[in-house]
């Protein structure tokens, strides 16, 4: 193909899928909210100019999406469904589940993302809030005894920060960075980050996480923002040292 040449016309999509856009289209225009009841068959089908089949198939692709539930017997229908962020996790993580994400792709964001994550919560959250990620840290709150208490740690260690993320305004924000701690907790499960306990990631770690509390608790921005990038880069460097070391056991064995 020569660089004049035009480019491909994109493929054509099937008319379910079409009509599956369509209708996500009129509930977005329609002001529909989850729990709203959608027309039934006969109306897709003269709304949407479609067969019967083609309308039940687009149906039942944003059924599989979590966009449409369906309920049987008395007062049952097709209704706007509401996808969890547990099936919008599961769905993104079966998307990179052969590519091969590392510790240095994931830390790359984190550094980015969550000290500007911090900054916008420092002086803003309630103690209840506060208390939360402290009675989180409260899992960690001596060092491992062996590699099993190691692995709980390390996963309650994400869950802070995923919880703190719950907290922001910004929702994307806030779900990339909890979706960040997720496929990190299965990084660091699968490559068994844990099987050997490190007290100084522990320590540094946990050292920042009441430092970051301070600050938050005290409105300072610019020190939550400093704390968490110190933070980030510290646990990307002790992390990437753990993989290497756990690498070097594995060539060994």
């Amino acid at each position: 193909m020569t660089a004049d040449a035009p480019s491909p016309p994109p493929p054509r999509r099937s008319r379910p899928v079409r009509v599956a856009e369509a209708i996500k289209d009129w509930v977005v225009e329609q002001g529909l909210q989850p729990g709203d009841r959608l027309p039934g068959e006969a109306e897709l089908m003269a709304r949407f100019g479609m067969s019967k089949g083609t309308v039940r198939e687009a149906m039942r692709l944003l059924q599989a999406q979590g966009l449409v539930a369906t309920k049987t017997g008395p007062g049952g229908g097709s209704f706007v469904g509401e996808v969890s962020r547990e099936r919008a996790n599961a769905l993104l993580a079966n998307y990179f589940y052969f590519r091969d994400v590392t510790i240095a792709d994931i830390y790359a964001l984190r550094i980015l993302l969550e000290p500007e994550l911090a900054a916008g919560l420092a002086g803003q959250l309630t103690e209840a809030q506060l208390g939360d990620l402290e009675r989180i840290m409260e899992g960690y709150a001596t060092p491992a005894a062996d590699a099993e208490e190691e692995r709980r740690q390390h996963v309650a260690s994400l869950a802070f920060h995923a919880r703190l993320a719950d907290f922001g305004e910004n929702e994307l924000l806030g779900y990339f960075i909890g979706f960040m701690a997720r496929i990190l907790t299965d990084l660091t499960v699968y490559k068994r980050l844990y099987a050997t306990p490190n007290h100084d990631l522990w320590q540094r770690g946990r050292d920042h996480q009441i430092a970051l509390i301070a600050a938050l608790r005290a409105g300072e921005a610019g020190t939550a923002r400093e704390v968490m990038k110190s933070h980030m880069e510290m646990a990307r460097a002790l992390m990437e040292d753990q993989e290497a070391e756990v690498m070097k056991r594995f060539i060994a064995e």
